[in-house]
């Protein structure tokens, strides 16, 4: 496959075809055309077909697409047969939820260890894991081969956070506080702001009650 940009309209979608194609090949699906794929997904069988043409295709004209092989091809595409090792900067309500959230590690994210400032917070449990004190983080990272820094902590701290972590040589940060954060080239960042997308939900609800 040549080495060129691909949007990131279409990278969005990848993670909702592996997932639908899972649970095809669960069900004992063999093949499906991208009209089929379609009418499962909501998207366009053109716009399916030109999403995959992006990776060389993956599918015969007439013949449609071996489920358990586009699965696993897009599984490829999305690093998913690597395991990534994560660590949560952040051991409230939310960074503890992630942590006791087992469907990442089917995807080959582990959570190795959970980081906070609060005294209240050091040393408690959370799943196996005893929370450590900011201070123990970067040794923990490097002995521990850390690619990925979960942030769910207040806006305030993330960005010096961010600094540090890509200091010591975090590879990806998923950032759960409210910012978007400005790292070195080379750092990849995917920024979750859960407000935008409650706000996107009560758009849409908006526009039903509507007629739009």
């Amino acid at each position: 496959m040549e080495n060129k940009e691909i949007s990131q309209a279409v990278i969005g979608r990848l993670p909702r075809y592996f997932r639908f194609l899972g649970e095809l090949k669960d069900e004992g699906i063999e093949r499906i055309s991208s009209q089929e794929l379609s009418d499962i997904m909501q998207v366009t069988a053109s716009q399916i077909r030109q999403d995959f043409n992006n990776f060389g295709g993956f599918g015969q004209q007439g013949y449609g697409y071996k489920v358990e092989y586009l699965y696993e091809e897009i599984g490829k595409i999305l690093g998913l047969y690597k395991t990534h090792n994560l660590i949560i900067i952040g051991a409230g309500n939310l960074g503890q939820a992630l942590a006791n959230y087992m469907n990442f590690e089917r995807r080959g994210f582990l959570f190795k260890g959970i980081f906070d400032n609060n005294p209240h917070l050091l040393g408690k449990k959370i799943r196996n894991m005893e929370v450590k004190s900011m201070d123990e983080m970067e040794i923990f990272v490097k002995e521990n081969d850390i690619d990925i820094a979960v942030l769910t902590i207040p806006k305030a701290s993330a960005a010096e956070v961010a600094k540090k972590l890509s200091d010591i040589g975090i590879r990806g940060i998923w950032n759960f506080a409210h910012v978007d954060l400005n790292v070195p080239r080379g750092i990849q960042v995917e920024n979750v702001h859960l407000s935008d997308s409650l706000m996107k939900l009560a758009y849409n609800i908006n526009q039903f009650e509507n007629g739009g």
